[in-house]
């Protein structure tokens, strides 16, 4: 069975949203390393649909992007990537894939068929997941910016606090920090 391992741009004030954090070659590098460490990824219908509006452009070269951004596009458009979704079914976009049914269900099942692990890129997804004790990991990449607005992490709370271990701590040139935590069990 793999690890489900949530990883997200996060600013000092909690916030993920995705304009907010530093994207330069670097930051797209060390995400780039997280992707090839997995064997899947998994969001939930909003998170698709924003990485579906940019991405494929990028890995086909119809979007201009710095080699590191294309080195992502490229290796994203081949990973296999899992949507949560009760809203949509289609997912035409490359080695994509429905989870439909019962959340707990779905998602263990993709854990134990990927022995290398899962990506989660989504912030409420991450919520409920983590409310069913599904997260084994967090892969933070910490940006040293305070936003003063939301989304935030873990928005509409959780039924109890959630103590972790930290694994490790590396910052990056831009001053962010890229914080490896692992569930305290």
């Amino acid at each position: 069975m793999g690890l489900l391992t949530f990883s997200i741009n996060v600013t000092l004030d909690g916030c993920v949203d995705h304009q907010e954090g530093i994207a330069d070659d670097e930051t797209h590098a060390f995400f780039t390393s997280l992707m090839d460490e997995s064997g899947a990824m998994l969001w939930g219908r909003v998170t698709y649909e924003m990485m579906e509006s940019y991405w494929p452009a990028v890995a086909r070269g119809d979007e201009e992007a710095p080699p590191a951004m294309r080195e992502w596009a490229v290796k994203l458009e081949a990973k296999p990537k899992y949507v949560v979704s009760s809203t949509r079914k289609d997912f035409p976009w490359t080695n994509s894939h429905h989870i439909a049914g019962d959340l707990r269900t779905g998602v263990q099942k993709l854990k134990d068929a990927t022995p290398a692990g899962v990506l989660l890129g989504s912030g409420k997804l991450a919520t409920e997941l983590d409310r069913l004790d599904l997260i084994d990991e967090y892969k933070f990449l910490v940006h040293p910016r305070i936003a003063g607005h939301g989304p935030t992490l873990y928005q509409s709370g959780l039924p109890s606090t959630r103590r972790l271990e930290l694994v490790s701590a590396m910052p990056l040139h831009s001053g962010a920090v890229a914080m490896h935590y692992r569930r305290a069990r």
